[in-house]
């Protein structure tokens, strides 16, 4: 396994990426109200990033054909924004977007309700965030990749809730997905240890119901074989010897 430690450069480079791709999910939490459509919120992403000199990293990946994934209630995943699907009064919203920023990547995504949402709906945002900010406490020099894992996976399951097995978190750098994968459920390993310069891209995706997930017609959009709810919260990370730094958060 082959995992870059970045330089000072580099982080540097991947610090103004995150801060761009954060500003952009700002603006882009505003505009989720009812009755817009997932096409309207993908092309104010591609405007803000293209206006910030960045290159939109999803558009065109592997053949992806949008800027931002747009995923809606059982989509777990990967949902292609489009000019019929408008969002709904108590819907929820996963948003997950890419920039690259003079060769340099930032991957970040959020999950946001649509007006008034159910307590339960609710419940599963908080949880899945949180589950996150769980995880990084291990997210250091010396500790092990696994332990991010092992954090993340028996918090959410304090709640009932199920990480996805079959998508997980990377490494990031110059591409968009390098090593290391990082699973979101527990792990029987510890993993490698972790070193300070390591940029990982770590991003809890919980269902309510199972893990269990399948793909869509289009063979992009993952959606919860159960029809249960899920969220998705993710973050560009820079390990140090101290405390996680959160490249994608203002």
């Amino acid at each position: 396994m082959s995992v870059t430690i970045k330089s000072e450069r580099e982080i540097i480079l991947m610090r103004d990426a995150g801060k761009i791709l954060a500003e952009v999910h700002e603006i882009l939490r505003e505009m989720i109200v009812p009755g817009i459509t997932t096409m309207d919120i993908n092309k104010k992403a591609e405007e803000l990033i293209r206006a910030k000199n960045c290159i939109p990293s999803f558009l065109n990946y592997n053949g992806y054909p949008a800027s931002v994934c747009t995923s809606v209630n059982e989509e777990v995943v990967h949902g292609i924004p489009s000019t019929n699907r408008i969002l709904m009064e108590g819907d929820i919203i996963s948003l997950d977007a890419g920039v690259i920023y003079q060769g340099y990547q930032s991957d970040a995504a959020r999950t946001w309700g649509v007006g008034a949402i159910s307590a339960e709906a609710k419940a599963l945002i908080d949880v899945t965030k949180q589950s996150f900010f769980e995880g990084i406490k291990f997210a250091k020099e010396g500790c092990h990749l696994f332990d991010i894992s092992n954090a993340i996976d028996d918090y959410i399951t304090s709640f009932g809730y199920s990480s996805v097995r079959d998508l997980v978190g990377h490494g990031i750098g110059t591409q968009m997905h390098e090593e290391p994968q990082i699973p979101n459920f527990r792990q029987k390993r510890r993993g490698m240890k972790l070193q300070a310069g390591m940029t990982l891209a770590i991003e809890p995706m919980i269902n309510i119901g199972r893990y269990d997930v399948c793909v869509l017609e289009d063979d992009w959009t993952v959606v919860t074989e159960d029809g249960s709810l899920s969220a998705h919260y993710e973050n560009t990370v820079l390990i140090t010897k101290d405390e996680p730094e959160l490249l994608s958060m203002l």
